[in-house]
């Protein structure tokens, strides 16, 4: 299973670090994904990075800004956000699937969230 942390309150223009533990499981052979889902609104993916690192990928709204890295010998994953907007607030979510997609729906694991919240 999945555990998120790092969700809290931030200002505009702020940073947080989202971290992600795998446990009971294999890591080090998926590719890991955030995700984010705000109040109302669909479930929408942020980032994706593949087993080795050499591959990640970003949505649009977050590149720039946002960095996905893994630390496989820890079975971690994170995602550093840096200049949030109030846009960003979500509960966000961390999965993983075989091959780094953009498709949720191709995921087959995930955590239960980490709520972060942006205010200006």
């Amino acid at each position: 299973q999945l555990v998120e942390s790092g969700g809290g309150w931030v200002q505009a223009g702020g940073s947080l670090r989202l971290s992600c533990v795998a446990s009971g499981r294999t890591f080090g052979g998926y590719a890991m994904g955030w995700f984010r889902q705000a109040p109302g609104k669909e479930r929408e993916f942020v980032a994706t990075i593949s087993w080795n690192s050499e591959t990640t990928r970003y949505a649009d709204s977050v590149k720039g800004r946002f960095t996905i890295s893994r630390d496989n010998a820890e079975k971690t994953v994170f995602l550093q956000m840096n200049n949030l907007k109030r846009e960003d607030t979500a509960v966000y979510y961390c999965a993983g699937a075989r091959t780094p997609y953009y498709s949720a729906a191709l995921y087959e694991f995930w955590g239960q969230g980490t709520q972060v919240t942006v205010s200006s």
